[in-house]
């Protein structure tokens, strides 16, 4: 889609709808937000629905850094105790490596 074609309430609309279906737990949503409209909010000469479509973009790209985080955190910490969690490590495992590390 080409935002180009679009008037501004549109993108307003649509910018505003990404960043609601990202808060149904859909933080790649968010991350497409902040991507697609980053140059509507920053680089493109001021208009009304600016300052707003600026607010969802930098709303969409923290929701997406802090699920990375999250994300990352969660990770870390279950590839490095998995194997001392027994076996609810093992239930959480989709695959079950053989042995111990």
């Amino acid at each position: 889609m080409d935002l180009n074609r679009l008037p501004n309430d549109k993108k307003l609309q649509l910018c505003k709808w990404y960043f609601k279906v990202g808060c149904m737990f859909l933080p790649f949503v968010w991350a497409v937000n902040a991507v697609w409209f980053f140059k509507e909010a920053f680089v493109k000469p001021p208009y009304e629905e600016q300052n707003q479509i600026k607010k969802y973009v930098i709303m969409s790209a923290g929701g997406a850094a802090v699920w990375v985080c999250v994300l990352a955190a969660w990770v870390t910490v279950f590839q490095t105790h998995r194997v001392s969690w027994a076996a609810t490590g093992d239930s959480l495992s989709f695959i079950v490596p053989l042995g111990r590390a």
